[in-house]
């Protein structure tokens, strides 16, 4: 029994340490240190096992998960808008124009009232909790003191968060009534919350960053992006944005610069390592080279994409070429807080980018071909790919990892998940679990080593 262990977990555990396989650890015990971090996997084959499972439960520092619960890596989700949470769900039916110009940006401009704001971020942080998601990259609204409150949520309820200001000044294309005064009101605000975030870290021991976020290019006139490009570089910031997400932003990026948006975001220097860029449908071969080269990271969002992209991710070729991929659920573009949902979502999104979906074609021309991804491997895009995105050392149940986990409970009435000892294999409960889940299953919730739901 190792001195500087403070927890330790008992029972079985499902992660994805490589892309397109599983690990089970069966009645694994995980030994987590004072800090939260994973120090060791000791295996039931292990020859200790037995004997430190009697001097952790006689200690009082066990916990097991207990007959017929699973745990899973906590969920990183990279795409967020948490200023649209009261609008999930709704008028997604509707052109994106019209969605943005009656909807969203009447919606964020309320976040000027920081009560507003303090209510709906604390409210969206527990909700994204409670299913799963311990990592979260967010855009704030406009407002420079609702997106501190932001922070401040997630620093509160034990969330590691990733929080950014949007920056949207370019007066020929948002509204008078939301947007920055001026560029240099902006970067000056943007610079305000790097560091009012980071003052907030010896209180966030899961981790709290500032992140760098021009809306996307057609938002923003050159001068902020040269000038959130600077700052980014000055304090080695995390940038966050939308890329290629539709024909319409792919067309006026090419008409206002000669160039794709992956190209004019790198120029700004906007594109570089870990920059996470939402959406990316658009990207060619060259541009997802570009990605890789850089360290560029990519929030797939499949649920979003089938209302405003009209069209998929390419997430097997783009893999292929080494670019880093992670999900998100793009509150309030997709409807749900559920990163199960994008789990599905992003295997079937993937069959039909192979198959194709208009009957009426000749099959040949019908399909991208050699494009499915498994349910295995959107769980890696869910946990370690996210992971891998942000260079954080989460999303799975390794030495040195920060120990984030969810418990599922497959034996729950009216939820039960276990398929009467039917196809009983580790692979068939583990897709079960992705499928079937409901955030009712999730019974617990820990975040750097400290539970932070218990239902």
């Amino acid at each position: 029994m190792a001195a500087d262990v403070r927890q330790a977990f008992l029972g079985s555990f499902f992660h994805t340490p490589t892309y397109g396989s599983f690990e089970y650890l069966e009645d694994a015990l995980i030994e987590v240190d004072a800090g939260g971090v994973i120090a060791r996997v000791v295996r039931e084959d292990d020859p200790r096992h037995d004997e430190l499972v009697r001097a952790y439960h006689d200690s009082g520092v066990l916990v097991e998960l207990g007959q017929g619960r699973y745990g899973l890596p906590g969920f990183v989700d990279l795409h967020v808008h948490a200023c649209q949470w009261p609008q999930a769900g709704i008028a997604l039916d509707e052109p994106l124009d019209r969605w943005l110009l009656e909807r969203t940006f009447p919606l964020e401009s309320k976040f000027a009232d920081v009560e507003f704001a303090r209510t709906v971020y604390g409210d969206l942080v527990r909700q994204l909790l409670a299913r799963g998601t311990t990592t979260v990259v967010y855009f704030g609204s406009a407002h420079l003191d609702a997106t501190v409150e932001l922070a401040r949520a997630c620093v509160d309820a034990g969330q590691r968060g990733l929080v950014g200001k949007t920056v949207m000044d370019d007066p020929t294309a948002n509204p008078d009534y939301y947007r920055d005064a001026s560029p240099r009101k902006a970067v000056e605000e943007t610079a305000q919350l790097i560091r009012e975030v980071e003052a907030m870290r010896p209180d966030a021991p899961q981790g709290v960053w500032p992140v760098i976020t021009p809306r996307f290019i057609p938002s923003c006139t050159d001068e902020v992006l040269r000038g959130l490009g600077n700052l980014a570089a000055e304090h080695d910031a995390y940038v966050q944005s939308h890329c290629n997400e539709g024909q319409w932003e792919h067309d006026t990026v090419l008409a206002r610069f000669g160039k794709e948006d992956p190209y004019a975001l790198r120029d700004f220097g906007l594109l570089r390592e870990h920059s996470i860029m939402a959406h990316c449908t658009f990207l060619t071969p060259d541009e997802g080279a570009l990605f890789a080269q850089v360290g560029a990271g990519i929030a797939h969002c499949p649920i979003s994409n089938a209302y405003f992209a009209s069209s998929v991710l390419p997430v097997k070729r783009l893999r292929e070429q080494g670019v880093r991929i992670g999900l998100g659920t793009d509150i309030s573009g997709g409807f749900s807080p559920n990163m199960y949902d994008d789990i599905r979502q992003a295997v079937m999104a993937s069959r039909m980018l192979e198959t194709g979906v208009d009957a009426q074609r000749p099959e040949p021309e019908r399909g991208s071909g050699d494009a499915r991804i498994s349910v295995v491997e959107a769980l890696y895009l869910a946990t370690a790919g996210g992971a891998e995105a942000l260079g954080l050392p989460v999303g799975t149940f390794e030495p040195g990892r920060a120990f984030d986990l969810q418990v599922v409970d497959t034996c729950l009435p009216y939820a039960d998940l276990t398929g009467f000892g039917v196809f009983d294999a580790p692979e068939d409960r583990l897709a079960r679990i992705l499928y079937l889940s409901t955030p009712e299953n999730i019974r617990q919730v820990y975040v750097q080593g400290r539970r932070v739901i218990e239902k």
